[in-house]
């Protein structure tokens, strides 16, 4: 007990550093940083000295958990709010009456979906590289378990067809998917969003006075929302540091080596797709540099907490006030990306996967007839996949039961799974935010302004 009491003591100290650090007006983003290395060390710390004592590393990041769960937590209570009262406040107040609605949004889908095409490509080439090879892999008894899990989900899977998967899509209940009762809630809650913001402009002319009370009504409720959010965000350093602390702390050193080939393969495919994200910002005439200055706050907290959806309020934030993109491509570019064309989750990895397995069925990786099959149905099942951790093993489900590979050897990597969930997490939110920055290039909306002015300090660093 002593030792938990001294390690809680020690944690207390890393984050008085940084609440000393934000009453300085220390920038946000120095904060972050800072916390992530913090938490980096404090992990390593608790590992070397607390790796075989389960009660005090169990006892004290029991404790830590209640700051990194806790902020991950508040994040995901303003998700719903935020997606539904910031798209019909964009909707209701876009110029020429929302004429451009539906050539936006087809935009949005249609990037996140040839991204996550690309990507599928870069999984495969980077898979065939490292001849990575699921034959002979050693299946303990918690991958053994997990992979009984994984073929008890897929009987459930295959009862759903991917028509089933799309129409569930649309809502039939607005007011439980605000609750997130499903894993495509998010879009649901889009869907009703837009659906309604439309209706509204259908009567802007026949009952001026209604839409004016209304769209009045939203813009005040989209102003408390958005300072909500500032409040919330406050807490990022400290968030960062606690899941930290909890990622490295929990990792097994020597599970990282057994499957170090296969970790150091996805990051590598990871990069190689974060690197495209920056050449295809170049095409459209931006500064990519500029753009990844102004985005690693964002894509530090979706590395850590590992969560797509909870990112989504600072997601549309830094779209907005760091990257001058227009507010209504912003909320949803970020919220359809955190359900639809994932990069690193609904592509990269199940595309990893299938390269890894086919070989043990007498498959070929190198098969074009494969190779294309594969990157179709990616680009198809890539619809709907959960922006919370763990959507990836449900991605690569239905990835791998199409293409009539086995899906047990996936309870293989449950050891690494954390590890790679990081990274994946990040470019799935980096996919997001090239798509609002993209879209709104592309409808002639973004305010370049803002994103040249490396000087500005619209991302609020000061009273964060």
């Amino acid at each position: 007990m002593v030792y938990i009491i001294v390690n809680l003591i020690i944690f207390i100290a890393m984050v008085s550093i940084l609440i000393i650090m934000q009453k300085r007006y220390i920038k946000f983003s120095k904060r972050v940083f800072l916390a992530l290395g913090l938490g980096v060390v404090g992990g390593l710390l608790m590992q070397l000295l607390y790796g075989s004592d389960e009660f005090v590393m169990k006892g004290t990041l029991e404790w830590i958990n209640i700051v990194g769960q806790g902020y991950v937590r508040l994040l995901q209570m303003i998700v719903m709010p935020l997606v539904m009262i910031s798209i019909m406040s964009a909707i209701i107040n876009l110029k020429e009456g929302g004429k451009d609605l539906g050539k936006m949004t087809s935009s949005v889908i249609g990037i996140l979906i040839a991204t996550a095409m690309i990507a599928a490509v870069v999984g495969i080439v980077t898979a065939n590289l490292f001849h990575l090879n699921a034959e002979g892999l050693a299946m303990g008894a918690n991958e053994a378990a997990r992979a009984g899990y994984l073929e008890s989900k897929l009987v459930d899977l295959n009862q759903t067809s991917f028509a089933s998967r799309l129409i569930n899509m649309i809502p039939t209940n607005p007011f439980m998917d605000m609750t997130g009762s499903r894993d495509t809630s998010t879009i649901g809650v889009v869907i009703f969003s837009a659906f309604l913001s439309v209706a509204a402009l259908g009567i802007a002319k026949k009952k001026p006075q209604s839409f004016g009370f209304f769209k009045d009504l939203i813009n005040s409720l989209h102003d408390v929302i958005m300072r909500l959010v500032t409040l919330i965000l406050r807490l990022t350093p400290y968030g960062v540091i606690a899941l930290m602390i909890n990622v490295v702390a929990t990792s097994s050193l020597s599970d990282i080596l057994s499957l170090g080939q296969f970790i150091i393969a996805s990051y590598v495919a990871l990069i190689a797709m974060f690197i495209i994200h920056l050449v295809i910002i170049g095409g459209f005439k931006l500064n990519p540099i500029i753009y990844l200055k102004k985005v690693i706050p964002v894509l530090t907290f979706a590395f850590t907490s590992r969560s797509s959806a909870g990112t989504i309020p600072i997601n549309i934030e830094t779209q907005i006030d760091k990257l001058g993109v227009e507010e209504g491509t912003a909320n949803i570019s970020a919220s359809l990306g955190a359900s639809i064309g994932q990069n690193g989750c609904a592509a990269i990895y199940p595309a990893m996967l299938a390269v890894m397995i086919a070989p043990t069925v007498g498959i070929s990786p190198f098969d074009m007839e494969f190779i294309l099959k594969l990157i179709i149905i990616i680009a198809i099942s890539s619809f709907g996949v959960a922006g919370v951790g763990g959507g990836a093993t449900f991605a690569a489900l239905i990835v791998l039961s199409s293409m009539n590979l086995p899906v047990a050897l996936v309870g293989l990597l449950i050891s690494i799974e954390p590890l790679i969930d990081m990274g994946r997490t990040l470019l799935n939110v980096n996919g997001a935010m090239t798509t609002g920055v993209v879209t709104s290039q592309i409808m002639g909306t973004l305010d370049k302004d803002v994103y040249n002015n490396t000087g500005q300090q619209n991302d609020h660093s000061a009273e964060l």
